[in-house]
């Protein structure tokens, strides 16, 4: 079954697994010419921080998530690889409230029939205490959901 749009979702904690999401993605969209949706994930008071970083004057600046995306390096590096592969793909990005939300919300947005996701190995406690943001999109996505385990 081919997909013709999929979500691959990146946030600060997968910069060390970035190779091995973007790996997953390429074997779906490049066999089916889908286009890839990159979603930079900013966690919750750390969008303004990004744009600092970046050089970027948040008091003038009225830049929204996906340009803040467009300049992030996390995103920067899996977009020259797709580009290298010729594979389409489109820079998005999303900052504040519930991250999980958030990703469905794009996912629902640009209509993607696949989304990819990063995350860790928790224990059942640790899910139910600190919660588990690849968890609630894979519970909350309205379309098949790839989980890619972070080593």
């Amino acid at each position: 079954m081919g997909h013709d749009r999929v979500m691959l979702a990146i946030g600060p904690d997968d910069r060390d697994s970035l190779s091995t999401l973007v790996d997953a993605t390429v074997d779906i969209a490049a066999p089916s010419g889908a286009t890839v949706y990159l979603l930079y994930v900013f966690p919750r008071d750390d969008y303004e921080a990004v744009m600092e970083q970046m050089g970027i004057d948040t008091t003038v600046s009225g830049l929204t998530p996906d340009e803040v995306a467009q300049r992030h390096e996390s995103v920067r590096e899996p977009a020259d690889r797709l580009e290298s592969l010729g594979i389409d793909y489109e820079i998005r990005g999303v900052s504040g409230g519930s991250l999980a939300d958030q990703i469905v919300r794009k996912i629902e947005q640009v209509d993607a029939g696949l989304a990819v996701v990063g995350g860790t190995k928790r224990s059942p406690a640790g899910k139910a205490m600190f919660g588990d943001h690849a968890q609630q999109v894979l519970l909350n996505a309205p379309v098949p959901v790839l989980y890619v385990k972070r080593e």
